[in-house]
């Protein structure tokens, strides 16, 4: 699916459920937010080793694909509501870190512009 065709599945989902009055920028955001933290709860305190184990796993899989699942539908939902053009902006993003992170400069690095 596309990202109109993912936008119109939510959108029917929220209307159907009379959700709008739920989501605010700041209650959007907060879900946002609440299922990346639960997604990484999902890894907390693993090594590696058990992290990767854990997408071997077809259970531990699939709840973590249901994280991204639920980050996926609030950032959709987000940027559908208040008109964002997510493609638009991760291009926009895009370039910003290339001007920040030449690749020269910082491959094989982790380390921050400003560092």
């Amino acid at each position: 699916m596309h990202f109109e065709e993912l936008n119109t599945e939510i959108r029917d989902f929220c209307e159907q459920r009379d959700w709008r009055q739920y989501h605010t920028p700041k209650d959007l955001a907060i879900g946002l937010s609440t299922e990346s933290n639960e997604l990484l709860g999902q890894f907390r305190f693993k090594d590696e080793d058990e992290q990767l184990a854990l997408l071997d796993d077809p259970q531990d899989r699939e709840a973590i694909e249901d994280e991204l699942g639920d980050i996926l539908f609030f950032l959709l939902r987000f940027a559908d509501l208040y008109d964002i053009d997510l493609e638009t902006a991760l291009a926009r993003k895009l370039e910003k870190n290339r001007a920040q992170y030449p690749q020269e400069e910082y491959k094989g690095s982790n380390k921050k512009y400003d560092e």
